[in-house]
């Protein structure tokens, strides 16, 4: 039906550009006749008119949504089987999109896998621990507090292009505020971007500036556990730090299993602080999968292959995340379940009177 559409289009406009109309006029039609449609039921009441209203109010929403995610989405499949450098005409190649990208041809594939995975596994535990350690400061009751709050959570919205670009500075060799905190203190200099050693460690230290944004998610956390069931555990006889470890960390486990997957995801799609402080280097050390994607899509214009690379990101990620789901029976428990087993233990410690 597109096909149909762009030669009909094709006869008055060029061909391009009647490529790229068509799968929207052909949008827009299916919208029009859902409209109808949708008075029709509503005519014949087979639908509520407020069933009508309310899509009506989010069609821009779900127009949108069709046209700038899913039918990228599912071209983007089409896409990842072809060779196509944006310009001419696309070739069917099948699977060998996936088998380059496997079979090693791309020489930077295995290795940026290498440096994403490496970055994922420094900085997500990591922004995990300290954003939970410093919620914890952030909930004691002090004079002051809602400040110290406002304090730790501002840098989290410095973001992007900016934040790459003041921690170029900080970094800098000659005159960055690191070394010259360093030379103050007695240590050497250390390169930071510019040695492939240092290159990940420097880009996790730098991914802890955003921490506050996971603060204030464990904060609310921290300030929705019930009261009582501290008073219970005080009652049972049990110290600070078994309250944290068998009241505080099961309550919060639900905010830390979610922060954990928003912290995979987003470590996996990390591109900003490559391209604009590294560029990949030095010697392919901060290389990461999306910069290596990216370069493939507007560098080398191999828009078919970098689709592919696309779709394999999107299986890692959830694998990882369908890995940590099934993990979570062991180790996220829930309000009701706390109290479930508060109750069972008094029982038996009932029972045993």
């Amino acid at each position: 039906m597109i096909e149909a559409v762009r030669d009909g289009f094709s006869r008055f406009m060029p061909p391009e550009t009647a490529k790229l109309l068509a799968p929207l006029v052909l949008l827009f039609g299916v919208v029009a006749l859902l409209t109808v449609a949708g008075l029709l039921l509503v005519r014949h009441k087979k639908i509520k008119r407020d069933t009508l209203t309310f899509y009506g109010f989010i069609s821009p929403w779900l127009i949108g949504f069709f046209i700038f995610s899913l039918y990228p989405l599912i071209y983007s499949i089409f896409i990842s089987f072809h060779k196509w450098d944006l310009i001419g005409d696309m070739k069917f190649i099948g699977i060998d999109n996936y088998v380059q990208a496997f079979s090693g041809k791309d020489k930077w594939f295995y290795q940026s896998l290498k440096v994403t995975l490496y970055y994922t596994f420094l900085s997500v535990p990591l922004q995990l621990i300290v954003g939970f350690c410093i919620a914890l400061l952030m909930n004691q009751k002090v004079r002051g507090m809602n400040l110290f709050r406002t304090i730790f959570y501002m840098p989290s919205l410095v973001s992007g292009v900016a934040l790459s670009t003041l921690w170029l500075y900080i970094f800098n060799y000659n005159f960055g505020l690191l070394n010259n905190v360093l030379g103050l203190l007695g240590i050497a200099q250390q390169k930071w971007l510019l040695s492939p050693g240092w290159v990940i460690p420097s880009l996790v230290l730098m991914s802890l500036w955003g921490v506050g944004g996971n603060m204030v998610v464990y904060l609310a956390g921290l300030q929705d556990v019930p009261q009582d069931i501290y008073e219970a555990a005080s009652i049972d006889g049990a110290g600070a730090w078994s309250k944290f470890k068998n009241v505080t960390i099961p309550m919060m486990s639900p905010i830390i299993f979610f922060n954990l997957i928003m912290g995979i995801i987003g470590s996996f799609q990390t591109f900003t602080q490559s391209f604009i402080m590294t560029e990949g280097g030095p010697n392919g050390a901060s290389m990461f999968y999306v910069l290596n994607l990216y370069q493939q899509a507007f560098k080398k214009f191999n828009m078919g292959y970098a689709s592919a690379l696309a779709w394999i990101l999107f299986i890692i990620i959830l694998a990882f995340t369908a890995l940590i789901f099934k993990s979570s029976n062991l180790w996220v428990f829930y309000e009701t379940e706390v109290k479930q087993k508060r109750a069972k233990k008094q029982k038996t410690a009932k029972e045993a009177l």
